[in-house]
Order: structure tokens, then sequence, then C-alpha cells
């Protein structure tokens, strides 16, 4: 898995900006904001006393403005209404560098927009009361399917790959353009990924390459109730065989993703996560995988992007775009919990850089940390406040035994470490054996330097280093009552 990650890390690190079609359904999300301290006197329900109002795009405009996060550039077709949503849609695609040559504003056709109201428990804690479509979901006739082919032509060239966005709202109601972009796609080598729609008739997938259905989805379509992996095999080959589907990936939510192909199937799992909003995981989900696989790699490294930036979006507020450097760092967080957070300072380094790629803060500190107890938990809490990383430098047993004396320390340097890499806190430990840590220090060159108030600024190892180019160092408050020695002089006296 390690080398895995390393080498997607490594090619999102290059950005190719490949060229990506988006067909689907455009939508406009509005939010509301406010405040829900009081209960109408009209009705037993939250009075929601606006603060704030947000536009994002929403529907196909989710995954394109993730594409355009992740450093693709999104070529845009479809139809919105001719009416003030739609030229909303299409002025927030403008922003992200999308291409709208191919958005048709079409006469007597809303465009579908999503109202959500989010009220703020005690001003600070979000949470959504109710949600407001606005929308006419029709098949399109025949003419304006032929005009939006027509808009599609001149694109199919330009671009690596064909994603579509299908939430049923009319422009797939018949099979008619998603017959059509499968032979004019695969006549040009395009391949086609679809996110259907909650249907239960696939037909109009027959011949796509990739499908992105969820777990329900998956069991509407396939007639087989999905609750584990096996489940999903099942799904995916009935799927997949009846519907001449190159790849079937179900989403599983918790369970990660399974990949259903005729060459191999493979499960990806995820990593347990705080769920605070599934908008837009799937719209991320068809993004990573189509800049993936645009980039050129295989299925499976597309779909850990599409894994890692689908469970990232489900902890965010709304359908929010994952960017290249989040999607990085995310990887590198799911790398640390299958390879340790112990390091080699080579891989310490490299990794850091990364991160400050991605705009992260490092926040550093050293110490024995030799019985590791309470103050010690509470100190690196406060060390991982002050940045985005938390990076402990950790003495070897030599070091210590040179500034602890010849019976310290009481537990060795790799238990030492894995003690310290169990905290929550703390992202990376380095084993470090010089007799100063002013090296690493250099080496790390973190924004923040972290030790105790039981020193001053101007006696702390490297202060002067880190001050010079714009760092800062952060005194730590200390639990007196808690200490290595007095716990090492407590067990004396009750042995006495």
């Amino acid at each position: 898995m390690y080398n895995e990650i390393s080498q997607l890390v490594e090619k999102l690190q290059v950005r190719r900006g490949e060229a990506i079609l988006l067909v689907g359904d455009y939508m406009l999300d509005e939010y509301l904001f406010g405040d829900t301290d009081r209960i109408s006197p009209e009705a037993p329900v939250p009075v929601l006393k606006v603060v704030e109002r947000q536009t994002r795009l929403g529907g196909a405009g989710s995954v394109g403005a993730s594409l355009a996060s992740l450093g693709a550039k999104a070529y845009c077709a479809g139809v919105v209404g001719n009416d003030a949503a739609g030229a909303a849609v299409c002025d927030l695609l403008t922003e992200i560098g999308a291409d709208t040559s191919a958005i048709i504003r079409g006469e007597g056709i809303p465009t579908t927009v999503k109202q959500r109201l989010i009220g703020l428990a005690q001003h600070r804690i979000k949470q959504q009361l109710l949600r407001v479509d606005m929308e006419d979901s029709r098949h399109y006739h025949r003419e304006l399917i032929e005009e939006v082919k027509e808009k599609l032509v001149p694109l199919l060239d330009k671009v690596r790959l064909i994603a579509v966005e299908d939430y049923d709202k009319g422009l797939f109601g018949s099979d008619h353009l998603l017959k059509w972009l499968v032979r004019e796609g695969s006549r040009r080598g395009k391949p086609i990924l679809a996110d259907p729609a909650r249907v239960s008739d696939y037909e109009r997938y027959r011949g796509v390459d990739v499908i992105t259905p969820n777990r329900v989805e998956a069991s509407m379509s396939s007639g087989v109730d999905i609750k584990t992996v096996e489940d999903a095999c099942r799904a995916g080959e009935i799927l997949r065989t009846k519907y001449e589907i190159g790849a079937v990936l179900v989403k599983l939510d918790r369970d990660g993703i399974f990949i259903s192909q005729e060459n191999g199937d493979e499960h990806i799992p995820t990593k347990p996560r705080e769920v605070f909003d599934n908008t837009g995981a799937g719209d991320v989900v068809l993004a990573a995988l189509a800049v993936g696989m645009s980039e050129g790699m295989d299925l499976r490294s597309a779909s850990v992007l599409a894994n890692v930036g689908g469970g990232w979006e489900v902890e965010q507020a709304g359908a929010v775009p994952i960017t290249r450097e989040q999607l990085i760092f995310e990887l590198l967080k799911q790398n640390r919990r299958h390879r340790g957070k112990l390091v080699e300072r080579s891989q310490l380094l490299g990794e850091l850089k990364i991160l400050r790629g991605a705009g992260k803060r490092i926040a550093f500190t050293n110490g024995c940390f030799d019985l590791l107890h309470p103050g010690h938990v509470s100190y690196l809490e406060f060390a991982r406040e002050q940045g985005d990383v938390l990076v402990v430098g950790m003495n070897s047993d030599r070091s210590v035994k040179a500034i602890k004396g010849p019976n310290r320390p009481l537990v060795g340097e790799l238990e030492r470490a894995r003690m310290v890499a169990a905290l929550e806190a703390v992202d990376y430990v380095v084993i470090f054996d010089e007799p100063s840590v002013i090296e690493l220090v250099k080496q790390v060159r973190p924004e923040v330097l972290v030790k105790g108030q039981d020193y001053t600024v101007e006696g702390v190892v490297g202060h002067e280093f880190v001050l010079s180019y714009g760092g800062k160092v952060a005194l730590a408050p200390i639990e007196h009552e808690y200490s290595t020695s007095k716990i090492i002089q407590t067990i004396i006296e009750r042995m006495k």
C-alpha cells in the first residue's frame, strides 16, 4: 500500500491539466445559514433568522468544480433554464475556468435549484433543517437533444475522456444521447465514465466503460440487496454482463469501493470517518476517478483516489470541491495509518515538502518522552494546535543517556516512539541521535517550534533559526503535577 500511495502522490504532484468533457444535469445549490434560537408561534417549527446566503454549483456543476480544483480543464455540456438560476450556473462555471460553450439555455425548462436551510445552533454548529427542491424533471424533446449533440461534436476531439453525471432531470431521460456518446466516444477512443441516476433500468448506460452506482442504486438496478462486499460482487457482475459495461464501481460508503471487471474483482476499503454531510460525495468520486484515468492511472489507482476523495467530502458541510493539494494530504494521512507514524528522516522531509506545497503549517517539538504521562499528552495536544501537522523529534536511547544519565531511558526508543505515535495529536515521529536537536530543526524548518513554559523563548534550541525566516516559537503550559522524575521517585518510595 505504501509504495502505491507514494506513486500516486508523485503523479499528483505533476499538474497535467488534461481536458475532460462533462455531460450532465447542471443545478444551482443555495444555502441559507441562520440562527435558530426560537420556535415559531404559528407552528411547532424552528424560525431561521438568515445571516448568510451562499450559491454553489450543484449536480454536474459540482463535478465540474472538483475537476477544476483537481487541475483538469472541464468542458461542460448540458441544459439549464433561460432564467436567473441558469445564468448563475454559467457564471459560476466560467469563474472556475470551465468551458461553457456546450451549455444550452433552454426555453421553458427551469433550472433545478436545491435550497438548503442550515440552522446554526449556538451560532456555530451547523445543522441542515430542510431542503427545498425547485425542479421540473421531464424528457427533453428530440430537437433539444440534437442541439446538444451539435454542441458536443467540436469538443470530442479536444478531451481525454467523457464523464457523465446523470440526476435523471431530463437530459438522459431517453437513451438517445448516451447511445450516441458511447458510439462517438468508442470511435474516437474516448472512455466514458458515468455516475448513474437512481433508476432501476440501466439500459441507457449500455456500453459505457465505467459506471459508479452507490449501494442503493446498485441494489435497485441489479435486484441484489447489497449488505456485504460479497453482495456488491454479485450486483456488479450482474450489471456488467447484462448491460455490457466495462467495469462497475460500487460505492459502499463505510465499506469503500468494490470494482467489478472482467479481468478480476477488487475491494478497496476506506478508513472510518465521521460523516457530517454526504452531499456531493458521489460528485467528488466521479471527478477524482476522471482526473486519475485522464492522467494515465489504471482503474485501481484512480479508484483509490476516488475513494479517498469521497471519504473527505462526507466530512464537509455541503458540496465542496476537493483540491489536488487536499487529495495529496488525505493520501499521506491514509499512508500514515497503514504504515505508521514513525518515519526515517529522509521520508519525513520528502512528505513535509509535499504538505507545505498543499499549504499545510508544520509544528515541531522534541523530547525524550520516557514514561509517557498526562502532562506529555496535554503538551503534545497544545503543540498540534499550533499547526496543521505535528512532527515530534524523539531522542534516541544514546541521546537520552547523555542527557539524563546511564540509568535512563527506562523505555527503549522504539517503544517510546510507538507510545507517542499512538496519540491522535501526533502526525510524525522521527528519532534523532545527535547531542543537539538543532540540525533536525534546520532540516524540518517548522513554521512553529514548540517547547514548554519552563523554557524562555531565548532558551529554546533552534529559536534563532526559526525566527530568522518568519516562524514563531510557542511555549506550552506545563502541568507541574506530572513528571517522569516524580513517577520514578513514587515507585522507589512505594517499593521501600
